[in-house]
């Protein structure tokens, strides 16, 4: 049973639906799926994943896949009571919002 809730802002589901399986193995979905369940599992603050870092105050990244492009997704805790987490952006590195 997960301990938080993690769910995508509208703009975050439109960029994972537009992510590619690309044949290889991980896909970079697999990641962002990876990473959903980490987050669910463990909370919002993930050291163990590359380049992790906070952006603002309860606004985390990391990287999910190096090369060109680089991966990244952003993340925010809503509520630290209910435990709910919303990813926000994943895409490449280019257009991350920080």
């Amino acid at each position: 049973m997960p301990n938080w809730t993690v769910s995508f802002s509208r703009d975050a589901r439109k960029q994972y639906e537009k992510l590619k399986r690309n044949g290889s193995k991980p896909s970079i979905i697999d990641v962002v799926d990876f990473l959903v369940l980490d987050l669910q599992k463990n909370g919002p603050q993930l050291a163990d994943w590359p380049h992790y870092g906070p952006l603002a105050k309860e606004h985390f990244h990391c990287h999910l896949c190096r090369g060109r492009p680089t991966y990244v997704a952003c993340w925010r805790m809503i509520d630290k009571q209910t435990k709910r987490i919303e990813v926000y952006y994943v895409g490449s590195h280019e257009g991350a919002p920080y």
